[in-house]
């Protein structure tokens, strides 16, 4: 099996002094010796974070390897040198899968080559899900608080405040909230957001909206 090695330090320091670097080569080069691969090329990314697989020198290097049939199987020494983030490593997965290439991760015995490995990398793929769904769980806790507690959720109104004087002046005169949408379609006055069309109740909301504060001096 031919493969093709991937290599990361998050600083520059540990890249000018190729312990990092080295270690990590070390590793999968005996692994490849041991299993009999053919190591057709080693890519590197220095100073590069793992937090993202976004890296477009030597991780997008390695994938283009893999994806062009140079290479069968993408080789890291250690998973968070290819990803810290889960979420990252099972959409990587997936695209292997879909594109026919593999890969391994030394330390933790991800090689979705064979069975096993295959095995270990769904176990991970799994943690991935389960801490999408925590996002989401804190990210929805999190807006029923601010919710609780008032807060108005979503953009800021952009309203002219001319605008806003001029609804709250038609309505104090007894138009119509109809009315007064229909005067504002007919003048071209765009929404808060920027819409085209006024409504009734796009009206009355600005009608009961506290006024903005004015800016302290």
């Amino acid at each position: 099996m031919r493969v093709v090695a991937y290599i990361r330090v998050s600083t520059a320091e540990q890249g000018e002094s190729g312990a990092g670097l080295d270690a990590q080569l070390i590793a999968v080069t005996a692994e490849a010796a041991r299993r009999g691969w053919e190591l057709v090329a080693t890519h590197r990314d220095v100073g590069i974070s793992g937090k993202s697989v976004a890296r477009p020198v030597g991780l997008a290097a390695a994938i283009e390897d893999v994806e062009t049939g140079r290479a069968h199987a993408l080789v890291v020494a250690k998973l968070d040198r290819l990803s810290r983030s889960l979420l990252d490593f099972a959409g990587l997965m997936a695209r292997s899968h879909e594109r026919g290439w593999s890969i391994v991760a030394l330390d933790l015995g991800v090689d979705t080559s064979t069975p096993a490995g295959e095995m270990m990398a769904n176990v991970l793929a799994t943690f991935a899900q389960f801490e999408r769904w925590l996002i989401g769980q804190r990210t929805r806790e999190a807006l029923a608080v601010k919710r609780a507690q008032g807060v108005r959720l979503g953009r800021p109104p952009a309203l002219p405040e001319d605008v806003r004087e001029r609804i709250r002046r038609a309505r104090a005169s007894g138009h119509a909230l109809r009315a007064i949408a229909a005067d504002l379609n007919t003048d071209g006055v765009p929404t808060a957001h920027g819409g085209r069309e006024w409504h009734a109740e796009t009206v009355r909301r600005v009608t009961i909206a506290p006024p903005p504060p004015h800016a302290e001096c």
